[in-house]
């Protein structure tokens, strides 16, 4: 299949309605990513096809959980989720976080090819970030556990707050660990094509 159908029909799949401009920025953002690879070691995922399943549609199903107008994609690394996310929701805000320059390097040439006007990219780490506004959904894909990752964003929380963590298999320890001032849903997501567990994580403070 083509990668271009692949993703199209993957984005019907999650039952999504991105806008007319949205796929063929994915699909640009993936021809960056895959030919910056070849220097950077971004990804290990090195098929398209494959890249498309694992990052872009894997992104995107956890649109429908994000709330703005300001969004924080901590630890980054290429891009993923805030990338697609930006590209499927242009009305929001988003910050890149990473520590990792290479990837920010990156990030930052993607954003600007693919002409992002909502998205800014920040190296720094997330411990020593401080914006002048908070944000209303933080979201991580394979930035540390739960708990270190709430430790680490509780000053960049808004007080109404979702913070999203992007896991495989059930986070039943790491859910475990979390402080009880937090009240937690975990989602199973079905990622079209994907043959392997994916659950998020929704976290948000007790008022």
């Amino acid at each position: 299949m083509k990668l271009e159908q692949r993703l199209h029909q993957g984005i019907t799949d999650l039952g999504l309605d991105l806008p007319p401009s949205a796929e063929p920025k994915l699909l640009q953002y993936l021809q960056l990513l895959a030919k910056w690879n070849q220097a950077y070691n971004l990804t290990a995922v090195r098929d398209p096809e494959e890249m498309v399943i694992r990052h872009l549609l894997d992104s995107l199903a956890v649109l429908p959980f994000v709330q703005g107008p300001r969004v924080l994609d901590v630890g980054t690394g290429a891009g993923l989720p805030g990338i697609p996310l930006a590209v499927a929701r242009p009305d929001l805000a988003f910050t890149l976080l990473d520590a990792n320059a290479k990837k920010t390097r990156f990030v930052t040439q993607a954003v600007g090819e693919l002409a992002l006007e909502n998205v800014e990219v920040v190296h720094s780490r997330a411990e020593n970030y401080r914006p002048s506004q908070k944000f209303d959904t933080l979201v991580s894909r394979a930035f540390a556990s739960i708990a270190d990752m709430l430790e680490f964003t509780r000053h960049l929380c808004a007080p109404h707050a979702r913070i999203l963590a992007m896991k495989g298999v059930f986070p039943q320890e790491e859910l475990a660990a979390v402080a009880t001032e937090y009240a937690a849903e975990v989602v199973a997501l079905k990622v079209p094509g994907l043959q392997a567990d994916r659950h998020l994580a929704i976290l948000t403070r007790r008022l």
